[in-house]
């Protein structure tokens, strides 16, 4: 069941694809379709959850789940990852590897490999005040609050 993403619960439980690459306007409407198609008919069971979404930037496809009703499966979590692979192939991106970092640079979002990371950080590229996005966040609470941080607040200040 489809619910608007800002209808969900503080506690639902969050997931985030981060693309390698923003998508196009065109491929923003058309993956905020088929996710919306796909969440209208994800279940668990058999029980339909209660589910909503956002693309953030053109770039994160962010899952939300309300676990109060029905809470997700290792089926209906199989699910997802399958939607998310038809999605990378559709649209030749990167959603699953999460050995990427992305962050800010001024207005410009930038996503490289862990490793690039690391050397940005140690040429001083990069530094504790620069915004990553922390896509290990749990739950919408975390999703809202704790999401875009600095580095040095995240997992990625080990690089510093």
């Amino acid at each position: 069941m489809l619910v608007p993403f800002t209808e969900l619960p503080e506690t639902a439980r969050i997931w985030i694809y981060q693309a390698n690459r923003p998508f196009t306007e065109a491929e923003a409407l058309e993956v905020s379709e088929k996710t919306a198609a796909f969440l209208e008919q994800w279940t668990a069971h058999g029980a339909s959850l209660k589910a909503g979404f956002e693309l953030r930037y053109n770039r994160f496809i962010v899952l939300g789940l309300d676990q109060s009703l029905h809470g997700a499966s290792g089926c209906s979590i199989d699910a997802s990852v399958h939607f998310v692979q038809q999605l990378e192939q559709a649209y030749g991106v990167t959603l699953l590897d999460r050995m990427n970092v992305t962050f800010r640079q001024g207005e410009y979002i930038a996503y490289k490999p862990l490793a690039d990371f690391r050397k940005l950080a140690k040429a001083r590229s990069v530094g504790p005040q620069t915004v990553v996005f922390n896509n290990l966040v749990a739950n919408k609470r975390e999703y809202e609050e704790d999401w875009e941080i600095p580095a040095s607040e995240s997992w990625h200040n080990r690089f510093f």
